[in-house]
């Protein structure tokens, strides 16, 4: 599921648009925007560590070299890959 591979270079930054309680988990890259869909509910941070997840295995690197550098109560983010 590595879609978004040819974005895993160190330090990019990569801005995602997060739809929380979706009916299905995805990430879709939808030109220069990347969405991702995840089904778990917005409220104590479960959302975002969804989306860490997904965007990861998306990336096809370990969940800990992404660090989130805005957004961590918006639905825009910009995760930093280490």
């Amino acid at each position: 599921m590595a879609e978004l591979a040819h974005l895993a270079t160190p330090g990019a930054e990569i801005a995602v648009r997060v739809t929380p309680r979706a009916s299905r988990n995805a990430v879709v890259a939808d030109g220069a925007v990347v969405r991702i869909y995840v089904t778990v509910v917005p409220e104590g941070g479960k959302a975002t560590a969804a989306v860490v997840k997904l965007l990861a295995k998306a990336l096809g690197v370990a969940k800990t070299r992404l660090t989130l550098v805005r957004g961590e109560t918006s639905r825009d983010k910009v995760f930093r890959l280490d």
